[in-house]
């Protein structure tokens, strides 16, 4: 197949001669053998018959406003298969992968596809505007494998093969992925809303957690927003720390199954208040005939086969890209950002695309690619007038990297736990003191069910007796979030080869620690077991669970804080509405604004948040803020 790209001011025609080939593109056409095709590409823009063209599907990236025209050979045919949708189909063999497209302008270029930028898009879509989301990942392929925890877990499949390095210049592999949907395609769906305390400054046993320029106040609309988007179930007046509240939950909390009901009513008969977790999937256990979850083993750190666990990319990306004004690029790795003279404006995205440097230009520019990449992405940015980074007058930019202190413990039992999904239980008693102590110390709930595969990728010491599969089968499976403090020594740099460096020293550890043997002590006294009697409960044993590495350091899955927003621009490098006190038209909506970690997960604050911004961008480009949509759980 040769691709002679003709590139024009308006109209571009590239010739496309196909000779022994037979390609079908799932979800976008046909070509026959022996086909002889010239294709015109229409400028962006223009009205183009929906009867004809190419249609983004889960293998199809969509980057411009494409009309196929064909003159065939009587022998051949190119056959259409679907309706038109705007895009550049990646995996077209019709599309060049090297030719350089007129890309226009846009009103708005949002990098990175995740919980941040995915919902911003999503905000944005019904204003009109041009909007450019650039995704450096492709699709998640829909495959069987998606549901192996031996391919996903031991084998690390969906991981990012990118090489980090650590203090000390050791190779360090990320915990991450680049996908459309960023993190939220694997995250375990637990959508929590900071606590109204969070906002403000908390004195911990190991230093200060600082105030946040804004107020939980300022944020509760759009967390109630949130929770509507990513089809959020929960219950009101269970969780002890619970922030108020304008209405409740708009879907039912996920009920427990025996074994988890079990230890709730245990934990509660023990005179805490356990509540059920907020949990963002599309599950309808009333009517379990048309639900799109089927409540599996393999939500918590998988991709949904199914679509329906509640992540930006069914959520947000999906939606946005049914109105012809959101172009989505696939595979497009931001390389940096350009400003004008006066470094006050960014004016060109640059990036890599299929082998290919491009170049584009959009009148807002917003950074969502995680808080490690986006603080790299404006350190490799610098330039005369920004020469440490842009937007990086205070020397904030990289620093008070935060990700908090997380640990999984098994609690095993000669009884087995035979929980399909276990990730609905969660304890915030201890979230900001108790009785024996006045600091914090942190939130308890549940991973997704383990299994011996799971294990094998970072096998805990096994107990006597004990095998990885028996342990997996015999367990329950907890998470323990604790907050860790900004540090501005706990950074982000790039090295002279221009690869990240993740530099963390754990902080603020003492309540980590007391929470861990708080839970042990609950758990020996847990009801006797009818069969084994007080002797079921073996113990709590650490389970890492990352591949060689410690949690605190590979597992980035809560990273924020590396570019903090506040009121002085001595000490920070964002406003108020996160944007850049030093440009005009830059803005950054993932956790790197994010001033303190609070011990809950920060994915439905990084969603509130983008909603937020989203709102004042509408403001700032003079358009009526649309009314909330709502995308459907069938």
């Amino acid at each position: 197949m040769i691709f002679h790209g003709f590139p024009a001011s308006d109209v571009q025609i590239f010739n496309v001669r196909i000779s022994t080939y037979s390609v079908s593109t799932p979800d976008c056409f046909d070509v026959s053998p022996k086909t002889n095709a010239v294709c015109s590409l229409i400028r962006p823009g223009r009205a183009v018959p929906r009867t004809m063209g190419i249609k983004s599907g889960p293998n199809c990236a969509v980057g411009q406003h494409i009309h196929l025209k064909a003159w065939l050979h009587p022998d051949s045919s190119i056959r259409p298969r679907t309706p038109y949708t705007k895009g550049s189909c990646k995996d077209s063999a019709l599309v060049p992968t090297n030719w350089r497209m007129n890309n226009g302008h846009y009103d708005f270029i949002i990098i990175g596809s995740g919980a941040g930028g995915g919902t911003l898009a999503y905000h944005l879509a019904p204003s009109g505007k041009k909007i450019l989301l650039i995704e450096r990942g492709p699709f998640v392929r829909r495959e069987k494998e998606n549901w192996s925890s031996l391919e996903v877990n031991a084998r690390g499949r969906y991981n990012t093969k990118e090489l980090w390095r650590n203090a000390d210049g050791m190779e360090l592999h990320p915990h991450t992925n680049y996908y459309v949907g960023g993190n939220t395609k694997f995250y375990g769906a637990a959508l929590f809303r900071l606590r109204e305390q969070d906002f403000g400054e908390i004195k911990h046993y190991g230093g200060i957690s600082p105030e946040w320029p804004i107020s939980y106040d300022e944020l509760e609309p759009y967390y109630a927003q949130a929770e509507r988007i990513y089809h959020v179930h929960g219950h009101v007046g269970e969780d002890p720390t619970e922030p108020r509240r304008t209405g409740g939950y708009p879907f039912p909390a996920v009920s427990h199954e025996p074994r988890i009901q079990q230890l709730s009513d245990d934990f509660a008969r023990l005179g805490l208040k356990p509540f059920h977790t907020p949990l963002g999937v599309m599950l309808d256990e009333k009517n379990p005939w048309k639900s799109t979850c089927i409540r599996c083993n393999t939500c918590d750190g998988f991709p949904c086969l199914v679509n329906a666990k509640a992540d930006a990319h069914i959520c947000c990306v999906m939606p946005a890209l049914r109105h012809d004004n959101v172009t989505l690029l696939t595979d497009t790795k931001v390389a940096r950002l350009e400003t004008d003279s006066s470094g006050r404006e960014v004016t060109a995205v640059h990036v890599e695309r299929n082998g290919t440097k491009e170049i584009y230009n959009g009148t807002i520019v917003i950074v969502s690619g995680g808080a490690i990449n986006s603080a790299a992405l404006l350190l490799r940015s610098a330039n005369d007038k920004h020469p440490n980074g842009l937007a990086n007058g205070s020397d904030v930019v990289g620093r008070h990297y935060m990700g908090h202190t997380n640990s999984v413990l098994m609690a095993l039992s000669k009884c087995p736990n035979p929980t399909v999904f276990q990730k609905t239980l969660s304890v915030n008693d201890f979230y900001f003191s108790s009785p024996e102590w006045e600091f914090p110390m942190g939130h308890i709930s549940f991973v997704g069910k383990l299994d011996g595969d799971t294990l094998k990728a970072g096998a805990p010491k096994v107990a006597p007796k004990w095998t990885l599969d028996l342990m997996g089968k015999h367990s329950l499976d907890f998470w323990l979030t604790s907050e860790d403090l900004p540090d501005p020594n706990n950074r982000v740099t790039i090295n002279r080869d221009g690869e990240i460096v993740l530099q963390y020293k754990p902080n603020n550890e003492e309540g980590h620690k007391r929470l861990i043997k708080k839970l042990e002590s609950l758990m020996q006294q847990q009801t006797k077991c009818p069969i084994h009697g007080r002797e079921c409960h073996e113990g709590l044993f650490a389970r890492n669970l990352f591949l060689g590495q410690r949690i605190p350091l590979a597992g980035v899955a809560h990273q924020n804080g590396t570019i903090r927003f506040g009121n002085d621009p001595k000490t920070s490098a964002l406003d108020r509405n996160c944007k850049a006190h030093e440009l005009d038209n830059l803005y950054v909506v993932d956790a790197s604004f994010f001033c303190s970690s609070g011990a809950v997960n920060p994915g439905l604050t990084i969603i509130a948040n983008a909603l937020r911004v989203g709102d004042h961008l509408l403001e700032r480009m003079n358009v009526r803020r649309p009314e909330p949509e709502m995308t459907s759980v069938a």
